[in-house]
């Protein structure tokens, strides 16, 4: 836990990239395995599921250290972080033969030993536990295990960062190190020793390659150079998702590392039809008649722990398919676009069956000039897409988020005005401040809650209306707060579709908070009619 400790105080304390990977490539060249395959798990964004409810967490901490609700309350506002709260707020430690072992412990005996047996522990036991550790670590020890139980574990490294470290660390190549970390990895000696391996020839039938992800567009299209250097696709609103087809069997994996073939039977009939050793690159779309449905009908698939007949009937799927990653076993991924696109093309034609292919290649949009592209994308959501894609031809397939040869140009979001009507509070550092937010629109003289946000303000706006609304809370329903209906606020969301689930009859899609309408009165607010004129210019 110590080197751990010292790790993350080494990348936490320097903006430099190139400090960071070295930083981790010096710890990996020295941790014992078990350690360092725990190392990747967190480094890379892996963390246990919440493990104590951070109230039961914050509730000790007062009562170590006898600090009362009120100041305990007003230290976490100044710090803002609840695990660096409660460590900075705890008694310092007393140097035992306890601590003085606790100090050798190997990170990987306090993953194991006392981090992941917590969640089949009794509230007593968890606090006997909880408790003797915090008398045990001291400084950024004690704060990085209040991390890891509470799963707010982050550091400032993304995965990419520690597979370069890895690879320097082992010498061998990102892209091997990359692929060995995706699908199914797990932290355990022999993980990580596969995942150094020189031996490059190990790799599992079934993992799936690292997606290569695309940035924002950035500048204007005149500057990316000529059209005709850029490939123009849709952007479509689904779930990315690599299908495997290898040694006679199929893999579905999705971008987050989720192997989901049980889910989409439909595209394992059809990936029968691929040749052996296939991986191709796409999204998973509800689709039907030719064209993409609302990603509302996805979800009622997703929400299903089983699904019968009448669902895949109402709800079929497809994948646009991106790319090809692989055919006959050989890695495609340096070949330029336009030459995997062509062999796309053409291993398509040959596995699908017409008239209804399940494996549909992604269109490619006709862009001769700069003005084309921009009237496309205006109409990109005629289609149900979020925008356009922007791929140069001569582009490798890369490893995670690089700059340069792959571009989104999503289109501007919907917004309306609404007002604040609930709020509760969130989760991890700002489990004490009133962070989840629920909004409504005016119908008649009534109120219409259609939307729950919980992004979009500056910690300084947070602290602002955190403040207001516990002065202005009329009721509270255990952790929520009805407060004056008086706030306003611009919100900006992806998609909107009718829902008899909800109250207001709409959905809204990844809302989010534009701006805080302190200009604006509550008189002002838009109307339920609002949103219903906005699916019917959608449908």
């Amino acid at each position: 836990m110590k080197a751990f400790a010292q790790l993350y105080t080494d990348i936490d304390a320097t903006t430099s990239t190139n400090r960071k990977v070295a930083a981790m490539a010096d710890y990996f060249s020295t941790a014992a395995p078990a350690d360092a395959a725990w190392a990747v798990y967190f480094l890379a964004g892996g963390r246990p599921k919440r493990l104590i409810p951070v109230r039961r967490l914050a509730a000790w901490a007062m009562e170590v250290s006898q600090v009362p609700e009120w100041l305990f309350e007003e230290s976490y506002h100044a710090v803002g972080d609840l695990a660096e709260t409660i460590s900075l707020v705890l008694p310092e430690r007393v140097l035992t033969e306890d601590a003085t072992r606790a100090d050798d412990l190997p990170l990987h005996e306090w993953v194991e030993r006392r981090i992941l047996p917590l969640v089949d522990m009794t509230e007593a036991e968890q606090r006997e536990t909880v408790l003797a550790s915090w008398r045990e670590l001291s400084g950024t020890e004690r704060y990085i295990w209040n991390k890891l139980i509470t799963g707010a574990f982050r550091v400032g490294v993304s995965e990419q960062l520690v597979v370069r470290a890895l690879s320097r660390a082992s010498g061998v190549e990102e892209g091997v190190i990359a692929h060995r970390l995706g699908g199914n990895w797990v932290p355990t000696p022999e993980g990580f020793s596969a995942l150094v391996a020189t031996d490059a020839a190990d790799a599992d039938e079934s993992r799936p390659y690292p997606f290569y992800l695309a940035y924002a567009l950035e500048d204007e299209l005149p500057a990316l150079g000529e059209p005709h250097e850029w490939q123009a696709e849709w952007k479509w609103d689904g779930i990315r998702a690599q299908v495997i087809r290898r040694g006679g069997r199929t893999y579905i994996w999705s971008r987050g590392g989720e192997l989901v073939t049980d889910r989409f039977p439909e595209l394992v009939a059809a990936a029968e039809r691929l040749p052996d050793g296939t991986a191709l690159d796409g999204e998973i779309m509800p689709w039907s008649n030719g064209e993409a449905l609302p990603f509302a009908q996805l979800q009622r698939r997703i929400g299903r722990k089983k699904l019968g007949p009448k669902i895949l009937a109402e709800v079929p799927v497809v994948l646009v398919t991106y790319d090809l990653l692989e055919l006959a076993g050989r890695d495609l991924r340096e070949e330029p676009l336009l030459e995997r696109r062509r062999m796309l093309d053409a291993l398509l034609v040959e596995a699908n069956t017409w008239p209804e292919p399940t494996f549909i290649p992604s269109p490619i949009v006709q862009v001769a000039t700069w003005d084309d592209a921009e009237a496309a994308q205006a109409a990109a959501r005629e289609r149900r897409a979020e925008g356009l894609m922007l791929k140069r031809r001569d582009s490798a397939y890369g490893v995670g988020r690089r700059k340069g040869s792959w571009w989104k140009w999503k289109v501007q979001p919907f917004s309306v005005d609404a007002v604040m009507i609930y709020a509760q509070p969130g989760h991890g550092r700002r489990a004490l401040l009133h962070t989840d937010y629920t909004f409504a629109v005016r119908d008649g003289d009534a109120l219409v809650p259609f939307a729950k946000a919980y992004s979009g303000l500056t910690d300084a706006e947070i602290r602002t209306l955190d403040a207001w609304i516990r002065r202005h809370t009329l009721e509270k329903f255990g952790p929520v707060r009805h407060v004056e209906p008086v706030q306003v606020f611009e919100l900006a969301f992806e998609g909107i579709q009718r829902s008899p689930r909800h109250k207001s009859g709409v959905a809204v899609r990844f809302p989010r908070i534009a701006r805080w309408r302190t200009d604006k009165p509550v008189s002002e607010i838009d109307t339920i009619d609002t949103l219903r004129a906005l699916i019917r210019a959608n449908e």
